[in-house]
């Protein structure tokens, strides 16, 4: 018996290793609560596999819209949150559910709508200014309505001129979705919405769709990234999480955002500060 379990030893040494491997190389993941319009845009299928080629770690994303992306976090079920909403990721530091908010890219909010345009606010800057004419004309306007960093800013809008839109309206269809989803409702309406321009330039079923309102500086959309907290969720993949943080800050991560492109058009502009 005892030569048997030497003879055997050698293969059970190699068959730990192995084991021992594949376990750490599935341990080398994390999981990035994010907004839809990172993963829509075509965005994480660009960069993250030139992360994971440079580091072995694998992003496993969830896309729901920011608040919900937050809420995961909130729950310690996600290592890493990405997000547009700054307000919401200032809270969320607040509140102790992460130490620090990165700034990594933005870029801006178009207003869309149908070439028709019966709402006459094509070529104008103003987004308020084009909010209330929709509004006035009762236009079929699309709200994604789903707290996501997109609807947030929508409800900003609304609010500096006053008018508080909601879905007993007839003009004013809540949609509760993503930004993809929620331009294939507007495409279909021929109606007016609040897009990301990344997803928009990505996005295919555009019908009579067209930017209408645009370059207005309120229309400014800025991306934050934030660690959960793992002094609240000792599970939160802490090293690997603030590598995957500090790579998109830095130039090679920044470098990896500004040369995503379509139709040679740069969806995300870096701007990490160190």
């Amino acid at each position: 018996m005892n030569n048997l379990i030497r003879k055997l030893l050698p293969a059970i040494s190699i068959a730990l290793s192995i084991f021992s491997a594949q376990v750490c190389a599935q341990e080398k993941s994390i999981v990035v609560s994010s907004t839809t319009s990172t993963e829509q845009s075509g965005l994480f299928n660009y960069i993250l596999p030139i992360f994971k080629m440079k580091t072995g770690i694998e992003v496993k994303v969830v896309a729901v819209g920011t608040g919900q992306a937050l809420d995961i976090g909130r729950r310690g079920d996600a290592d890493v949150v990405f997000v547009h909403d700054k307000p919401a990721e200032e809270k969320f530091v607040e509140e102790g559910f992460s130490t620090k908010r990165y700034e990594v890219m933005y870029n801006d909010f178009v207003l869309i709508g149908p070439k028709s345009d019966p709402a006459k606010i094509g070529g104008g800057k103003d987004i308020q200014v084009a909010l209330q004419k929709i509004s006035s004309a009762q236009a079929p306007f699309i709200s994604r309505a789903d707290k996501s960093g997109t609807h947030a800013a929508e409800l900003r809008y609304w609010k500096g001129v006053g008018i508080t839109p909601s879905s007993s309206q007839s003009w004013y269809k809540e949609t509760g979705s993503g930004m993809g989803p929620a331009l294939n409702t507007a495409s279909a309406m021929n109606g007016y919405i609040l897009a990301d321009r990344a997803t928009w330039l990505s996005f295919k079923n555009r019908g009579d769709l067209v930017i209408l309102v645009q370059g207005d500086p309120k229309l400014f959309n800025q991306y934050g990234v934030m660690l959960v907290n793992p002094a609240k969720f000792p599970h939160v993949k802490k090293a690997q999480g603030q590598e995957f943080i500090d790579w998109l800050i830095s130039k090679n991560g920044q470098d990896a955002i500004a040369s995503y492109k379509i139709d040679g058009e740069q969806l995300f502009f870096p701007n990490a500060k160190k």
